[in-house]
């Protein structure tokens, strides 16, 4: 049997040193691959005025699955002034690699698990009713829906007559918006379309189904933001009736983000459009150890990409030892080994990363509550290289 091949895309700054870590893990674990680099990121945007290149493009359109580590972004001022001289003042907009990624690819299925690994000090606690202190267990995974919706990209400043002839149709803009300069009006727009939402519904809806969880929740504004937020929740009433046993709920994302930290061990798979989802998500990520700990899939008909949901954090790239947390990282790729098939090889690691965190004997900085200073792993904490040891050794 051939071995498969993957897109590796570190990216930008610690995206470089824990994508090389995770590739250890893997061949420790059994999973025989060829790595092909692929071109992405903030270097790029700089030297070529395109962040996402065709090459990089091709690659994943020729092997259909790609590790990606992190990226850096910058507002649009800024991006601006980091263009090699020769390519300013041509036109170029810089837009996020990863988000084009989605779009071009139609990766519109995320999925972000966030769950507990018992003997994790950054786990949620809370005081019970008897006054002592509860630690919940989290086992939650959010569905974002990922190209459409307010990040995608559908936007101006100063807008043309056209588009503002068309907002001036609207009621409510001519009431509010009216007297304002055109020139100084900015607007973004959150588009859903019908199919898109029906399909992470369903996702959201077959993961329930597939893995035992007895809810999905809706997590939207319908009250407020009553097209977009409307027609997802009508939708989800609609796909419910096809799956009895799951209770359908839906719960508004401001709400949402109290009840997290008041009962989340009651809620299953999450569902919302890509900026709610994204910011829940990373609610419940804090639950269970923070970013260090929260990995996401990327996933269309033909392509997926596996990625952490950590930035790229460039003040630690440049760190003599590396000391960020690599455990993200190398859950990615285990939800790549399950897209894969390669499920046994993805259960061993996280059971080898559950020992880990169990036993407490190797923590990196975030796990013992540090500071990320250049000098943590002086204090005791550990690199990143050795918690990827120290997960290496427990596949052994």
């Amino acid at each position: 049997m051939s071995k498969r091949t993957i897109v590796s895309m570190p990216g930008d700054g610690i995206g470089a040193t824990v994508l090389p870590e995770t590739i250890r893990v893997l061949d420790a674990a059994g999973f025989e691959a060829e790595y092909v680099h692929a071109d992405i990121g903030w270097e790029f945007w700089r030297s070529e005025g395109n962040p996402l290149p065709q090459r990089t493009i091709d690659l994943l359109a020729e092997h259909k699955i790609g590790l990606f580590g992190a990226i850096t972004s910058k507002p649009k001022s800024d991006a601006d002034a980091e263009l090699a001289p020769e390519l300013r003042d041509k036109g170029l907009v810089y837009y996020s690699p990863i988000v084009a990624m989605r779009q071009l690819f139609n990766l519109d299925i995320c999925a972000r698990p966030c769950q507990t690994f018992q003997g994790n000090s950054l786990n949620f606690i809370r005081r019970g009713a008897d006054g002592g202190v509860e630690e919940p267990k989290v086992d939650v995974v959010i569905f974002r829906q990922n190209t459409e919706g307010l990040y995608g990209g559908v936007e101006w400043t100063n807008p043309p007559d056209q588009v503002y002839d068309a907002l001036m149709t609207h009621a409510k803009f001519e009431q509010n918006f009216a007297d304002a300069p055109r020139e100084e009006l900015s607007v973004s727009t959150r588009i859903f379309t019908k199919a898109a939402t029906e399909r992470i519904l369903r996702a959201a809806f077959e993961h329930a189904k597939k893995f035992g969880y007895k809810s999905v929740t809706v997590c939207e504004k319908p009250n407020v933001i009553r097209e977009t937020s409307g027609m997802m929740l009508a939708l989800g009433k609609e796909i419910a009736k096809e799956y009895p046993g799951i209770s359908l709920w839906d719960t508004n994302i401001d709400a949402q983000m109290m009840w997290l930290t008041k009962n989340p061990e009651d809620y299953g798979v999450i569902v919302a459009g890509n900026m709610f989802g994204d910011i829940i998500s990373d609610g419940f990520a804090g639950l269970v150890g923070g970013l260090g700990f929260a990995c996401s899939a990327n996933i269309g008909d033909e392509v997926a990409v596996f990625e952490p949901t950590h930035g790229s954090a460039p003040k630690y790239a440049d760190y003599e030892t590396s000391i960020v947390n690599p455990i993200a990282m190398v859950l990615s790729a285990c939800m790549m080994l399950d897209h894969i098939g390669e499920t046994e090889k993805a259960r061993r690691i996280r059971r080898a990363i559950a020992d880990v965190v169990t036993e407490g004997n190797v923590k990196t900085y975030d796990m013992m509550k540090m500071r990320g200073q250049p000098n943590v792993v002086e204090q005791g904490a550990a690199s990143t290289a050795q918690m990827a040891d120290a997960i290496i050794e427990k596949l052994k």
